[in-house]
């Protein structure tokens, strides 16, 4: 297949989405001020920064969003953007764990969230191709049937309707739209689909927002090192100071280490997208629950195919577009790639977002973060939980309650199992040697590849270019210091332990870490 694959910058890590390729936000000055105040400070300008600041905007809260790149540059630009209550095998889980107040809650939550984005848009006239199709969620194995049965009856429990079809695409009824047929799928109805870029840029017009703005620390009201006078919190970025009363962490992932523990309650998720053009057009949105677990959805006459899930720092031997590339051949033999990507997801150990206050003694900090491959539904749940709970009015969206999201739970037992699996892999990321000889000479290294060698006795991360020269940084992530492994597939450095991620140079390319790797004098290292 040919592609009309971008780069934003050489080893970046990170191709241009479809989304950011047809839809340019106005860029915003960075911060200028070495010190200013404001009531509210949101980090991160991604889609649940913007709407929290947009409904706090509304309620009269004077409000700063900050962002280290641009306007939706992070998961929102490569998000396959449906807008869906329908997140995979759900809901008979949240039933099991939690029990039926709770599982409502979530299912309230997300119904109300898709109506939620056609008010925006039809409030404030946005054209963003929003359009209303079916999710479906599909098996090819006859064994899984009764996991789509369950779902179903607990979905109905919670108010979400559905229809559980036998044998869709068999006798193409029920508006079954891809080119296979599966043994059974479940059908949510009133779901969405719209382009993230192009909703977000116009909620952007009446916002304060800082650019290119990175936030490097937050210190509390009651830290004695605080500059400020009024008793506020300091967002501390690299250009300047903001005190402010509330402080949103709409950042994807949390960088503070302490308090919460968000490092220890979540992981990072990498998976991958084709846009193709002569594909199918398949008529709602689907998702498999088998393994590889492949996702369809259009956006106009392209066919946004995805899959390929791993944990972020765990494909160090790469042929992961490769890999969705052969299968869409086999799927769609006529289609054109004509964009490529990959995608970065927070995945909480109970499966349910942290939504709110940030821990329990920082009453003015509050967290949208763990939203899993679900980021829009959650990030209109998060606005409207946070803005109510500043302004101590109702919520409008999670109108059953919010206590399924609270930061302050820990849900046992499931928890505790995931949360041993998570310490074990954190534990060997903080001690391991990574590739199995790590004391390689540089000269080892091809063109286009990395490899980790000794320098100073300290493990060296050095990369190659095709004009033969070396990219060395070391190889310790400046979050909580794990072993980075290569990234061939995008030629970036990640972090297995929580998923921050680094180019060729050693700049960041995705949190938590703010800080860049340390620089190696390349002329040294043999």
């Amino acid at each position: 297949m040919e592609s009309n694959i971008e780069m934003y910058s050489e080893g970046q890590g990170q191709k241009k989405s479809l989304w950011a390729a047809t839809c340019e936000i106005e860029k915003r000055d960075p911060l200028l001020e070495e010190y200013s105040e404001s009531e509210a400070v949101i980090i991160g300008a991604g889609m649940a920064g913007v709407l929290t600041g947009c409904m706090l905007q509304e309620k009269g809260i004077d409000t700063v969003i900050v962002e280290s790149c641009r306007i939706g540059g992070g998961v929102t630009g490569y998000t396959t953007a449906k807008i869906t209550s329908q997140h995979n095998l759900i809901y008979d889980r949240l039933i099991t764990d939690l029990g039926i107040k709770k599982a409502r809650q979530y299912a309230t939550a997300n119904q109300n969230a898709i109506d939620g984005f056609r008010r925006f848009v039809r409030d404030k006239a946005i054209d963003c191709g929003l359009e209303d199709r079916p999710a479906y969620l599909y098996t090819l194995k006859a064994e899984r049937i009764k996991d789509l049965e369950n779902e179903s009856e607990s979905a109905k429990k919670l108010g979400i309707p559905n229809t559980l079809l036998k044998k869709p695409g068999s006798c193409g009824a029920d508006g079954w739209g891809l080119p296979f047929s599966a043994e059974a799928a479940l059908k949510f109805y009133d779901q969405a689909q719209f382009h993230p870029l192009k909703f977000l840029g116009p909620i952007t017009n009446s916002l304060k927002i800082y650019e290119n703005t990175k936030v490097i620390d937050v210190l509390p009201a009651e830290s004695g090192t605080a500059p400020n006078k009024s008793g506020k919190s300091i967002v501390v970025t690299e250009r300047g100071k903001i005190a402010a009363r509330y402080v949103v962490f709409t950042c994807h992932y949390p960088f503070l280490i302490l308090p919460g523990y968000y490092f220890a309650r979540q992981y990072q998720d990498r998976a991958y997208i084709l846009a193709l053009s002569a594909a199918s057009q398949v008529n709602g949105l689907y998702i498999g629950i088998d393994q590889p677990a492949w996702s369809f959805r259009n956006y106009e006459d392209l066919l946004l195919f995805a899959g390929g899930s791993h944990r972020t720092g765990q494909n160090e031997k790469g042929g992961n577009y490769q890999a969705m590339r052969d299968e869409a051949k086999k799927l769609f033999p006529e289609a054109k790639e004509c964009y490529a990507w990959s995608t970065q997801d927070c995945m909480p150990l109970d499966g349910v977002p942290y939504i709110g206050q940030y821990a329990g003694d920082k009453p003015g900090w509050f967290v949208a973060t763990g939203f899993q491959k679900w980021g829009m539904t959650s990030s209109m749940i998060a606005a409207d939980i946070i803005s109510s709970d500043i302004l101590n009015k109702p919520y409008e969206i999670a109108k059953e309650g919010a206590e399924v999201f609270s930061p302050q739970r820990f849900t046992a037992p499931k928890s505790y199992n995931e949360l041993w699996e998570d310490v074990k892999i954190i534990g060997s990321g903080l001690l391991r040697e990574i590739f199995s000889i790590p004391e390689k000479e540089a000269a080892a290294v091809m063109p286009q590849h990395g490899g980790v060698v000794e320098y100073d006795g300290k493990k060296s991360s050095v990369f190659r270019d095709d004009n033969n020269t070396l990219h060395a940084v070391f190889s310790k992530c400046t979050h909580m210091g794990c072993q980075l492994a290569w990234n061939p597939e995008e030629k970036s450095w990640d972090c297995p332990c929580h998923g921050s991620r680094f180019n060729i140079g050693g700049h960041v390319v995705s949190g938590p870490a703010v800080k860049d790797l340390e620089r190696v004098d390349k002329n040294a290292i043999k």
